[in-house]
């Protein structure tokens, strides 16, 4: 599997897991509507989904 063909996959498997729990947790999605009108808690969000993406791509690879 090369490089690019792996981070689509992890993409869109963080888009389809981001769907799935938004339409079974109806509070989290109330939350991020709430998120995005009062930009005092935006950003909070926004840390969050930056922690998932180092998470993802950043944390397990070795240091040149």
């Amino acid at each position: 599997m090369n490089p690019r063909l792996r981070a689509i996959l992890q993409i869109l498997i963080v888009l389809v897991a981001v769907a799935v729990l938004v339409s079974l947790f109806k509070p989290a999605a109330a939350f991020v509507e709430i998120a995005a009108r009062e930009l005092r808690y935006f950003w909070w969000l926004i840390f969050i989904i930056l922690l998932a993406v180092w998470l993802i791509w950043g944390f397990g690879r070795k240091r040149k």
